[in-house]
């Protein structure tokens, strides 16, 4: 994820999160059949689940119904201080079609835009893959292994994420670490990204409610001093005019919260502990704008597959990541990925280290990822193991202009690497694709992953 990401959270009057756990609503995770595969025609079907993120759940006191958050202000007598909070904070379930408009069927999951719920309208969500006991996170070791779903973005337009996503969140959400949080992963609890996100309103256990801030453009949502920091591997940042696959490192393993410098908030974005630019490939910022897109190679006008493999140095499990590969399959067909056409690069068409340093060489961009470790970091990652997210999404810090627009917009769109997407440089604020789009929807569907060649 590119800016500082601020989640739209649900549109409550009263919208308020934390880490009891209520019962006022039965909480009961959508189905999702996910495949495991052990060779070319050898996969066998496993029965998970999704869980909905904590941070866009209804939060009120244990004791009653009565909110622990309005608008984007916390109740000072539930919540006077951090850990006070945790204990008087509750927690619910969540009504996923109705309220969230998430919705699963065998191996698909829905991602709905805008829910016009009875008491509600949700905006966007983000969900976390459980494990077949449905009591943890998934976690995922994809050294030397492929990973492979199918999507259909035909209706997300310019300013819109249908994301999925590699975390390295705690496969409990937190709970054996941080004793406070007694939600743990069943209510979507311990989320981090590269962006060491200030939004959440509980990390570690306790409510980031020291030095709050409401946000000035949306009402639900604010920030806190702390954020809440992890390795990233973006798999598919997309709508559809647009795609980039991703890797962001940071200095340090597991969830980990930040304070300070170590945030890279700001002008000090290179100064903290993870890489927030990361290591993309975006075909059409690599200088292929005929590749991805509506009636393009990879049409994004209707449903495809995307594969995904992590190659490692010596073609094991124990070996160094080395290089992630992208290919795609559409009506039969498997289409190689787009190879770069920038001066000065040569023709690359995955992730290297190699090319890597050389697209922040040719558009001047800062070598973050190299600095905090790059491909051997992102391995390091996937060797203590990784969380799969699935999210729908606005943004309120860039407009999504970094994905599929002109971005940054004080530089030339004629300087190499300044081009990211079709889409104009007025699109994606969020006032407008809310009310333009609220239909808009991701599907994400027959995920796979095994070893390389055997998902597709």
């Amino acid at each position: 994820m590119f800016p500082s990401v601020a989640l739209l959270a649900l549109s409550y009057i009263a919208i308020a999160y934390g880490q009891q756990a209520g019962t006022l609503t039965a909480e009961s995770h959508p189905k999702l059949s996910i495949q495991q595969c052990t060779g070319k025609n050898q996969c066998q079907t496993q029965q998970h689940s999704v869980v909905l993120d904590s941070n866009w759940r209804w939060l009120h006191s244990t004791s009653g119904s009565n909110n622990c958050y309005t608008g984007n202000t916390w109740d000072t007598s539930l919540c006077p201080d951090p850990v006070t909070c945790s204990k008087n904070c509750a927690l619910d379930g969540a009504d996923y079609t109705g309220t969230y408009g998430i919705t699963t069927s065998g191996n698909q999951l829905s991602l709905k835009f805008v829910t016009h719920g009875p008491y509600s309208t949700n905006i966007g969500s983000r969900v976390y893959l459980m494990d077949t006991s449905d009591q943890k996170y998934q976690i995922f070791n994809l050294k030397n292994q492929e990973f492979t779903f199918d999507v259909d973005m035909s209706k997300l337009p310019c300013g819109l994420n249908g994301a999925l996503y590699f975390v390295e969140m705690d496969a409990d959400g937190g709970v054996s670490r941080f004793p406070n949080n007694k939600a743990g992963a069943k209510y979507g609890t311990g989320y981090c990204d590269t962006q060491c996100p200030h939004d959440i309103k509980f990390i570690n256990g306790e409510a980031n409610i020291l030095g709050w801030a409401p946000s000035a453009s949306d009402p639900n949502a604010g920030t806190g001093q702390y954020g809440t920091c992890c390795n990233e591997m973006d798999i598919w940042e997309a709508n559809s005019m647009g795609a980039a696959v991703t890797p962001h490192v940071c200095s340090v393993q597991g969830q980990t919260r930040c304070s300070g410098n170590d945030c890279g908030d700001g002008d000090n974005r290179y100064g903290g502990i993870c890489d927030k630019d990361g290591c993309d490939f975006n075909s059409w910022r690599m200088g292929d704008q005929t590749f991805l897109g509506p009636g393009k190679t990879v049409n994004t006008n209707s449903k495809f597959t995307v594969v995904t493999q992590f190659l490692t140095n010596n073609n094991q499990t124990s070996g160094q990541l080395s290089e992630i590969r992208r290919l795609y399959v559409q009506n039969g067909q498997v289409i190689a990925n787009s190879k770069t056409n920038i001066p000065g690069m040569a023709a690359y068409d995955s992730i290297t280290d190699a090319f890597c340093n050389a697209q922040k060489t040719a558009f001047g961009d800062t070598n973050s990822f190299e600095k905090l470790g790059g491909l051997q970091q992102m391995g390091a990652s996937f060797d203590k193991g990784m969380v799969l997210v699935m999210s729908i999404w606005d943004d309120h810090e860039a407009q999504m202009l970094w994905l599929d627009s002109d971005y940054p917009l004080d530089k030339d769109p004629s300087q190499p690497g300044v081009s990211r997407g079709p889409c104009a440089t007025t699109s994606g604020k969020p006032t407008d694709v809310e009310s333009q789009s609220p239909d808009a929807t991701v599907v994400f569907s027959n995920i796979k992953y095994g070893p390389i060649g055997s998902t597709y």
